[in-house]
């Protein structure tokens, strides 16, 4: 596993959450993605916080990969925090320092949002760590059916969104070897004056360009060779279905937005 970047990255597991119906995860994120920003106070951001830990640790996967995977992701979330601190301006003065005044309302709205953003790419980063590309070309091509009938692509919809989020980590990882590739041959990406490290950066572009070109097209004659000729009158080996599982967890989801709904005003 490399654990620069979790986005698009599949890690085979058994837990509960790689068993659901790829739609039933789908569903689930859409919605915590609309109901993360009903939460206005300590107990609502609580309640998100502990649904979202509880399901990565029914993942199974390390709480340590999944932090680290983050990592690009935690500059944002800082640069967030500390943003709030600087602009807004309400509640009361915790600090007067050489002019600058740090209000206690920039502390609680800088951290919320940043604590409601971090739940967002947590929880929606659980999506490819536990489902494969497969499954989520099937789930996002079921749920698109209805749109079939306006002559709307929807296969090829689904499998181009499923081969983009898979090559995420395949790019990186080979920006990562022509880096070092690069350093070891002296260039230098990271000190230096601005217009020196955008010229840097020109070696690492091309040979990236390059490869993702050769990737693209070995994918597409791979794809010729098995008889891949669009979705129409295809048939699949495993066919998605709703079990137990899957509704014992929608009844879970729902608790967890009513609790919310009616501890917005606590």
């Amino acid at each position: 596993m490399n654990n620069s970047m979790i986005i698009g990255q599949y890690v085979p597991g058994n837990s509960l959450v790689h068993r659901l119906d790829p739609r039933t995860k789908i569903t689930i994120i859409f919605f915590f993605v609309i109901v993360v920003f009903f939460a206005n106070n300590v107990v609502t951001y609580s309640l998100l916080t502990a649904f979202s830990v509880l399901a990565t640790g029914i993942t199974r996967i390390p709480i340590r990969f999944i932090l680290k995977g983050l990592t690009p992701v935690w500059f944002l979330i800082i640069f967030t925090f500390v943003l709030h601190l600087i602009v807004t301006k309400e509640g009361s003065v915790l600090v007067d320092l050489f002019g600058f005044k740090l209000y206690s309302g920039a502390v609680i709205q800088g951290f919320a949002i940043s604590l409601r953003f971090f739940l967002l790419i947590l929880i929606t980063s659980l999506l490819t760590l536990t489902t494969t590309p497969i499954e989520l070309t099937d789930a996002i091509e079921d749920m698109l059916h209805p749109l079939k009938k306006i002559k709307f692509p929807v296969h090829e919809l689904a499998l181009m969104m499923s081969i983009s989020l898979r090559f995420i980590p395949t790019l990186l990882q080979e920006t990562d070897k022509i880096s070092k590739a690069q350093a070891s041959r002296g260039v230098d990406f990271r000190t230096g004056p601005i217009k020196e490290r955008l010229k840097a950066i020109v070696p690492l572009l091309v040979p990236l360009f390059v490869s993702a070109f050769k990737r693209a097209e070995e994918l597409a004659m791979a794809m010729e060779a098995r008889g891949y000729r669009g979705g129409e009158g295809r048939t699949k080996l495993r066919q998605l279905q709703i079990r137990g599982i899957d509704w014992l967890v929608y009844v879970v989801f729902a608790l967890v937005v009513a609790g919310l709904l009616l501890l917005r005003n606590y």
